[in-house]
């Protein structure tokens, strides 16, 4: 048998088969295009579906295993309106990073009490979550709400295949208006913006069977008629998993454009210094457990600004290579702040912005490259430093995944900044096997979750070891310049020019 895992991310579109014990069969990948109209983004949900069924296709053509299960996952805030009795598509699938709710968010903010939303919710009022796009829905067009349901992408694909509406308790909850302390909506809240509960999936654990394919149609896909289908959870809790951060000691560094850092614990009531931490907190895709979260809005986006700059071409990545290969090694004594698009958790500001203290003349383009990088790594070792004296976890291993994984000196950097060793999964693409994983405990496949981890991250393929030279050197940089020069830099960038 083998496990199919589906991944709506932001620009694409991914299916993956995996044997049962975690090697990938198959990969298929097509793009997910946004499209652009009267300033909002959005996405079309029949294109998306089609590149879904294109994707899933693509993985079970000519395999002769049964699929046993289905597992979806995607970004995490993303949803569409879809009529409860026809099933049509009401509205297009409003994505995570779309503003048009702004306003909204507001008017979220003056009806209620931040911290004890927080401590039902896991969040912090964002223009992103499900409620703000909700209510912006209801005041374009008032009667669209009427016989609908809220579903997230995953939802929606879900819904696609089997008829049945349901979604999972880490997706339910980046609605802000699902309690993770109770499992269940919240009805008053709802209710008072004039919403119904009826808009809302039930909700269930990660990966629970939301149904099973209803028609012998989906043979063409490969999908027996009865095969079961989950809705796994929020695409950077699933890839956490995959990479093994349900385990003690172990989070998850996911580096793309943002980096995000994920760790679980065992459940309790949130405290006021978990929301002053300014992380986001929510429901881990395995039972008993949540998750917390933070991350920097430019790490490889850094990456990406930095090579535009340093040549009219634009530097390619083996050319960055190259250039690092000719530093010393060494610290460079160059502060990099990594907000060009604000700050995240601890210290989460929209106007914070990038900046750079130590320039000398003699630095070079391999000097300002490798300042960013280190840059990147400091702002890590703050959320580090914040989540430990939270007592939440003491990280012995931190599993990155992700395309910042090929630049090696990235990796030794962050090793290096951190004092914690650093350790590539051998797992390939983290967040679809997750999502695999999470429907196969789910539905049926393993017997039980020490089953299911004997499959997780249980091997390496490449491992960075902190220098203690380097290390002590950072730590002087990062604990006299890199945290004293924050509150000074942020105080300059909140004032008006």
């Amino acid at each position: 048998m083998s496990l199919l895992g589906i991944d709506i991310g932001t620009t694409h579109i991914k299916a993956g088969l995996f044997k049962e014990d975690g090697k990938l069969i198959r990969l298929a990948i097509h793009p997910n295009q946004s499209f652009h109209d009267k300033g909002h983004f959005y996405y079309n949900p029949d294109k998306v579906w089609t590149m879904v069924t294109k994707a899933i296709q693509g993985v079970t053509e000519g395999q002769e295993e049964k699929v046993a299960s289905v597992g979806i996952t995607s970004m995490a805030e993303s949803g569409l309106l879809i009529d409860s009795t026809a099933g049509s598509c009401v509205s297009n699938i409003i994505p995570w990073f779309d503003r048009r709710t702004e306003s909204v968010t507001d008017k979220i903010c003056k009806e209620l009490n931040p911290f004890e939303h927080f401590q039902k919710t896991g969040l912090h009022n964002n223009y992103k979550h499900g409620l703000a796009k909700l209510l912006w829905l209801q005041r374009e067009s008032p009667d669209a709400l009427q016989h609908t349901k809220w579903l997230s992408v995953s939802d929606f694909i879900a819904y696609k295949l089997t008829g049945e509406m349901g979604t999972d308790y880490s997706l339910a909850a980046r609605t802000f208006a699902f309690r993770i302390d109770q499992k269940e909506w919240d009805i008053p809240w709802i209710r008072h913006f004039g919403l119904h509960e009826s808009l809302f999936p039930e909700a269930r654990c990660s990966g629970a069977t939301v149904g099973v394919i209803d028609s012998d149609d989906f043979r063409k896909l490969g999908l027996e008629k009865g095969t079961p289908v989950a809705v796994s959870g929020h695409d950077h809790v699933c890839g956490a998993l995959a990479a093994g951060a349900a385990k003690p000691g172990v989070v998850s560094d996911s580096i793309g454009t943002a980096e995000t850092l994920v760790g679980s614990f065992n459940e309790r009531a949130l405290t006021l210094r978990d929301y002053q931490s300014g992380f986001n907190f929510g429901s881990f895709v395995l039972p008993g457990r949540f998750f917390w979260m933070g991350a920097i809005q430019s790490s490889g986006g850094s990456v990406e600004w930095i090579r535009k700059q340093l040549s009219d071409e634009q530097l390619s990545y083996k050319e960055i290579a190259s250039l690092l290969d000719l530093t010393p090694g060494v610290p460079t004594g160059i502060l990099y702040y990594p907000y060009l698009a604000g700050s995240g958790a601890p210290q989460a500001e929209s106007k914070a912005k990038g900046a750079f203290i130590g320039i000398k003349s003699s630095h070079q383009k391999g000097d300002l490259i490798r300042a960013v990088l280190e840059g990147t790594a400091y702002e890590f070792e703050h959320m580090k430093r914040v989540i430990e004296s939270m007592q939440i976890a003491k990280m012995s291993t931190i599993a990155v995944v992700g395309g910042g994984t090929k630049n090696s000196h990235w990796m030794q950097i962050k090793a290096d900044v951190s004092n914690c060793p650093l350790a590539i999964p051998a797992i390939t693409e983290s967040t679809l096997a997750g999502a695999a994983f999470i429907a196969g405990l789910g539905c049926g496949v393993y017997k039980d979750e020490e089953e299911m981890a004997g499959c997780i991250a249980n091997h390496y393929r490449d491992e960075f070891i902190p220098d203690e030279a380097n290390h002590s050197k950072y730590n002087t940089l990062f604990e006299k310049g890199y945290l004293p020069l924050q509150k000074p830099l942020r105080g300059f960038f909140r004032k008006d020019w």
